[in-house]
């Protein structure tokens, strides 16, 4: 049993530091997912994810793999997506998650085109599924700081950030632009997808940050709760899927992923509330 689930994470440096990042992406991700799913928000962080693509491109194309040309590059793209979508749906008739899908395919097909201009097929396999196994010290810091910034800041906008959620026209009503904390939280999920990208690649940064919170929902209805039980999840997802992809090796992005999508399975059938097991035990009829 040790030589199974200890000594990886024990006799290999860079298991260790995999081991670290995804603790760290679990932290910060999983705040960012839970609020993400209570705003609805699920399929534009898929967008945002993606649009990051030309940006990183573009920095691996004047920088090779670097962390950050590409780190940079994938931020400023995020944002000015981010940025566009939200000016298209406030000054036209399209909403904001239609202008977020066109962003999402726009950003696809040409992060993809662009690497192809340059890169071989590896370098465009490591931008699109990440290789957190090669997570080094400069990445760590990147990963440890997104973290650290993205606990801080939710800490900060936290109280006008949930009444936006729930409650727009309280904040309008009271003179609080509610819009400028969509934004910076729009900002501190573009920074987690930028430090989940490096390590999971474009397709599969979104899967540990969202797939956890969705989980959770079926466990909990409090914010703060659903928080506590995502990010445990994610990190055991992160934890089980390194431990397989070592043994059976396979690709660690996508295990990792096809883990968290176990918990989520798990939660869908199991759950305390709105789960399938919860409504076959209480009708709709007896539900008071």
């Amino acid at each position: 049993m040790h030589d199974l689930l200890i000594a990886p994470f024990v006799d290999f440096g860079f298991m260790k530091r995999a081991l670290v990042a995804c603790l760290c992406l679990s932290l910060g991700g999983s705040s960012i997912g839970v609020f993400l799913i209570l705003r609805r928000m699920s399929l534009m962080g898929d967008a945002l994810a993606h649009a990051l693509l030309p940006g990183a491109a573009l920095g691996f194309l004047l920088g090779g793999l670097s962390l950050p040309a590409m780190s940079l590059g994938g931020f400023l793209a995020g944002i000015a997506t981010a940025l566009v979508s939200g000016a298209i749906a406030r000054f036209t008739s399209m909403r904001e998650d239609a202008s977020f899908a066109a962003a999402y395919l726009t950003a696809l097909a040409l992060g993809v085109l662009i690497v192809s201009l340059r890169g071989s097929a590896v370098d465009l396999m490591n931008i699109l599924f990440g290789a957190i196994l090669a997570v080094d010290d400069q990445a760590m810091f990147l990963v440890a700081g997104t973290t650290t910034l993205t606990l801080i800041g939710l800490a900060a906008i936290y109280r006008p950030l949930v009444v936006e959620c729930f409650n727009p026209g309280f904040l309008a009503a009271m003179g609080v632009r509610g819009a400028l904390y969509h934004y910076l939280f729009l900002g501190l999920a573009v920074l987690n997808l930028v430090a989940a990208f490096q390590a999971l690649g474009t397709l599969m940064a979104l899967g540990l940050m969202l797939l956890p919170a969705v989980a959770a929902s079926f466990w909990s209805r409090e914010l703060w709760s659903m928080t506590a039980i995502a990010a445990p999840m994610a990190f055991l997802s992160g934890a089980i899927g390194l431990l397989v992809s070592f043994h059976a090796g396979l690709p660690s992005g996508p295990v990792i992923v096809l883990v968290a999508s176990l918990f989520f399975l798990g939660s869908l059938l199991f759950g305390s509330r709105a789960s399938l097991r919860a409504r076959l035990s209480h009708p709709v009829h007896l539900r008071g």
